[in-house]
This record gives structure tokens, sequence and C-alpha cells, in this order.
């Protein structure tokens, strides 16, 4: 699902009371009540946005045994022109929801590393292409011929990566002679 764009929706508003703020004279009574207009305004849509990460961290954890979320550099990707929109999607926060839910829950979640190449391997046969510019949406792999979403692919690899890595941290299982039977 996409993301609600909070503040994209509410930005007009904000616009609104940002400029009303402005034209207060300093120090005035009518600028404390506008100041008070604007960080409602800005509170309504971090409250939403809240709800939301809540809402889907929620059904998240209780759907499934483990989560795997690749850390993504948003600090990187707010550099770019798509800032306004990372910062909107407010993906630490979902990330720590998830998280703190699976615990309380008894799941496994797991943070795959960003250097891990999801978009640039094919997750039918695990061929590494290299990496594609961001234009490129959806590729063919030039081993196995298949045609693959960039994103939907980087998620089943992300999947991939999250579940070996589960393999690898988890307790041995006991055979069946184990219990002294």
């Amino acid at each position: 699902m996409a993301s609600p764009k909070y503040l994209r929706r509410a930005e007009k508003k904000l616009k609104r009371r940002q400029r009303e703020l402005s034209r207060k004279r300093k120090g005035s009574k009518n600028r404390d009540k506008a100041r008070i207009k604007v960080a409602r305004a800005h509170a309504a849509v971090a409250d939403a946005r809240r709800n939301f990460h809540h809402q889907w961290s929620h059904g998240l954890t209780r759907d499934n045994q483990a989560v795997c979320a690749e850390t993504l550099d948003v600090n990187g990707l707010a550099r770019t022109w798509l800032a306004k929109s990372v910062h909107d999607a407010g993906w630490a926060q979902f990330l720590a929801f998830c998280e703190y839910k699976a615990a309380r829950r008894g799941r496994d979640f797991v943070r795959v590393a960003r250097d891990f190449p999801s978009s640039q391997t094919c997750s039918a046969r695990g061929f590494r292409d290299g990496p594609k510019p961001l234009h490129v949406r959806t590729w063919t792999c030039p081993a196995c011929q298949v045609r693959q979403d960039r994103d939907w692919n980087a998620g089943k690899n992300v999947r991939h990566e999250g579940r070996r890595m589960l393999a690898v941290t988890a307790p041995p299982t006991p055979g069946p002679g184990a219990l002294g039977r």
C-alpha cells in the first residue's frame, strides 16, 4: 500500500496558518494564538502518521511470524528531491513500532543491511545483474529471462535474506533422541 502522505495533504492548511502567524506582531496575544494553531496543525499531521504506523505495524506483527525490513539511508534520501516525501513516510518510526510490537508478540524482527544488493539480484535464480538507475522500474534477468518489477524483486530478496539471517541465529532444534526416550 502506498503511503498516505499526510504532510502533502495538509500543506495548504499549514501554509495558511504559517502565513497568518507571520502577519501577527511579535509579542502580541494574537501571535500566541496563531502560533498555537500552527502547532496544532503540525500535531494533527504527526498524530495521523503515528496512528497509521501503529495500525500497519500491528497488522504485520499479528499476521506474520517474522518481519524482515531493509535499513534505508534515510538521511541520504532526505538530501534528494524526494526529501519531503521521505520524511513524510516516517520510515524510522514505522520500523521502531514493528520492532517493539514483534518483541511483544514473540515474533522475529530482522533488519537487512542497506548494503545488501536487494534490487540488483534476481529473486528467481540469484543472478546478480549489477546496479541499475532508479528510472528502471522493471528488468529482465539475463540468466533466466524472468521479467520482474524492481520493488517486488527487492522485497523478495529482503525476505530471503531475512530468513537466511534467522536460520543462522536460530538455536538448534533437538533431535528425536534428545528427550531421553
